[in-house]
């Protein structure tokens, strides 16, 4: 049996998050493994860098796999995308040995996306939370955000994933907006990237930061909610379709992290959240 490690998008709309549920609940996980399992002629489980919740999107998720496999990597990843539903897709995949994605990993990068358009566009609501003639205040939400760069304890953001841990703490290497024009309005582009994040962490983080956007909440008011803890206080919560789980690193002697080309096609630069 060989270790294989992957790269893996996909579009969340159709499926009730990442993790295996019990049928006939479509996930991403059950998904991805019965097309390896259907390449392998065995049962195959796959371990990922994280989970996302139901509705949210993924370009640079990354997995992990055993199988007999006596043909090259490319093949194999031909063969398995073959079996894949259109909205799932593997984007690259090697050999690595002893390779686990959740707990070799350095940090995890969503992005969340705000459009603010004329008219509301059907073509957008997959990919973009829409605010449908809004303007928000790039400068007011960047200052609000720096806020949360370093390590501080998110309690207020979000709950930890794993059942009877207490641990609310995460480090922030980048949290900051970014304003895209286009045809049918401005796009606000949310990157954060941190350890690892707490069930519904970015989602609540994005929802508050575009209040404060809006001029409905100061940096000040915004700051006192992280420091209070009190996750009854954080009452916005950014819908799942403007979520994308980006990238996931890795240390540079893991030969398998995201590309300089792979992170150009989705900008700038889990591990759980919904």
């Amino acid at each position: 049996m060989t270790r294989y490690r992957a790269t893996l998008a996909y579009d969340g709309t159709a499926y009730q998050g990442f993790q295996r549920q019990r049928p006939p609940a479509p996930t991403i996980q059950a998904a991805v493994e019965t097309a390896i399992s259907a390449i392998a002629r065995r049962s195959i489980a796959i371990v990922a860098a994280g989970r996302t919740d139901a509705g949210v999107h993924a370009s640079g998720q990354v997995i992990a796999f055993d199988v007999d496999w006596k043909h090259g990597e490319d093949e194999l990843l031909r063969a398995i995308n073959a079996k894949l539903p259109p909205d799932i897709a593997l984007q690259a995949l090697i050999q690595q040995d002893g390779f686990h994605p959740r707990y070799d990993a350095l940090w995890r990068q969503y992005a969340y996306r705000v459009l603010t358009p004329r008219a509301r566009h059907p073509l957008l609501s997959r990919y973009a939370w829409q605010l449908v003639g809004e303007s928000l205040d790039l400068e007011r939400m960047n200052e609000a955000a720096a806020i949360c760069l370093g390590e501080h304890d998110f309690a207020a953001f979000g709950r930890p994933p794993q059942a009877g841990s207490a641990n609310t703490v995460r480090r922030i290497f980048r949290s900051s907006w970014e304003l895209q024009a286009g045809d049918l309005g401005a796009t606000y582009i949310y990157r954060i990237r941190g350890t690892a994040f707490l069930y519904h962490m970015v989602r609540r983080m994005a929802g508050l930061l575009v209040e404060v956007g809006k001029g409905k909440m100061t940096a000040q008011e915004f700051e006192a909610i992280l420091r209070s803890r009190d996750i009854t206080r954080a009452k916005a919560l950014a819908p799942a379709p403007g979520l994308i789980l980006e990238a996931v690193g890795y240390p540079l002697h893991q030969p398998a992290e995201t590309s300089a080309r792979e992170l150009a096609a989705i900008g700038p630069a889990v591990a759980l959240e919904g």
